[in-house]
């Protein structure tokens, strides 16, 4: 027989993996198919997955109509880090005389060789690749790459895969917004039942604001997941705050929902800078949020201030960066912003240019966001 294993999180399973599954089994011939979730992927150590028995279930229901796939729970029950040679010798070993196929896209197979035990992976299995937005001629340039380092070939899926991000699709369930053209009406329906990825209050938040404002904060959540990753701080916590970051951008500040603010203690603030502490605010009051690191985050992820946490710097700078946002000097904070580390170096820039442009248009600069400024420079500087 011929079979292939994919493997992967699939926090959630979504259509791009059902499609690419129906043509793996097309183009390799393939007898069998198995989904593996992974307990714990090694390019997502410290990231929190959506609970096995979950992730499990929705593999089960996204693929039940496939008669040649099956789902393995071989990777969650053996817990801890699920590493690709391991999986590949246990199927090799219940499939000892048939053709195993690993299959991945092009951007695993570049990392290959990083992998851990490549070449007892390629004893087991041949790698079975999948384009992701690829080139012309990207095959040729590969095979010979891969050839000079294995002395072996790798097969090739004839399907030019969708770059779908699980982040998105995690974010906009958080939202409460409608997954199905994501994932399919019964994967979707079981997400919403069973209140997975739901951020409590994040669909009331956003109906208070404007659609543009709330497009917006979207891709501030979903670009902030990301950089939660790399940072090793908590993704929900992440989406929390930027869910909620902008929800009293477009309340009056006579809103019966800030009765009782008091902006006393801020000092003469800026109007753009406002809605930094009434957001806050309400967050805590109206929508119960009692998270103290996520309401500081959305109480200067307008201005910044000294010696933010991570969390901060992250929604601060997401705010500024999301693809949305068109200004000079934005492609720069943004290849920083998404590179892992530096996150101080992109916050110093986003200061700088913050403070210089209020300057050069003759516009308030608050306190705070002069303090944050000068305090990361030196902190920079080594000073």
């Amino acid at each position: 027989m011929r079979i292939g294993v994919f493997g992967g999180s699939f926090d959630p399973v979504h259509l791009e993996h059902i499609h690419l599954v129906e043509h793996a089994i097309e183009s390799l011939a393939l007898d069998k198919l198995i989904i593996v979730p992974a307990a714990c992927p090694p390019h997502k150590k410290g990231k929190t997955l959506t609970k096995d028995s979950e992730r499990l279930a929705l593999c089960r229901l996204a693929f039940e109509r496939l008669n040649k796939v099956d789902v393995s729970d071989f990777e969650i029950l053996q817990g801890g880090t699920s590493y690709t040679y391991l999986t590949c010798r246990h199927f090799k070993s219940l499939y000892k005389n048939d053709e195993l196929f690993f299959i991945v896209g092009t951007d695993m197979l570049r990392d290959f060789p990083t992998w851990k035990n490549p070449l007892d992976i390629l004893e087991n299995a041949t790698l079975a690749v999948v384009a992701r937005a690829e080139k012309h001629g990207w095959i040729e340039e590969e095979r010979k790459k891969f050839r000079a380092l294995f002395d072996c070939d790798f097969a090739v899926i004839d399907y030019q895969g969708k770059d779908v991000s699980s982040t998105k699709i995690r974010v906009r369930a958080g939202a409460g917004e409608d997954i199905a053209g994501f994932v399919g009406d019964k994967v979707a329906s079981y997400i919403k039942e069973h209140g997975l990825y739901e951020i409590a209050g994040a669909k009331d938040a956003l109906a208070l604001e404007k659609p543009d404002r709330k497009a917006h904060s979207l891709r501030v959540a979903e670009i902030a997941a990301k950089k939660a990753v790399m940072e090793g701080v908590s993704e929900r916590q992440a989406i929390q705050a930027s869910l909620f970051h902008d929800c009293a951008k477009n309340l009056p500040t006579d809103s019966p929902l800030l009765a009782g603010f008091d902006l006393a203690p801020f000092g003469q603030v800026p109007k753009p800078v406002l809605h930094q502490f009434t957001g806050a605010y309400l967050a805590q009051t109206h929508f119960g949020i009692n998270d103290s690191e996520v309401l500081d985050a959305i109480r200067f992820h307008t201005s910044g201030k000294e010696n933010m946490t991570t969390l901060g710097k992250i929604i601060f700078l997401a705010d500024m960066v999301e693809e949305g946002r068109d200004f000079a000097g934005v492609e720069r904070l943004r290849a920083l912003y998404l590179k892992k580390g530096g996150i101080d170096e992109c916050l110093r820039l986003a200061l700088e240019q913050t403070v210089w442009h209020l300057k050069e248009k003759g516009g308030e600069i608050y306190p705070l966001t002069e303090k944050a400024y000068y305090f990361y420079k030196e902190k920079e500087n080594g000073k």
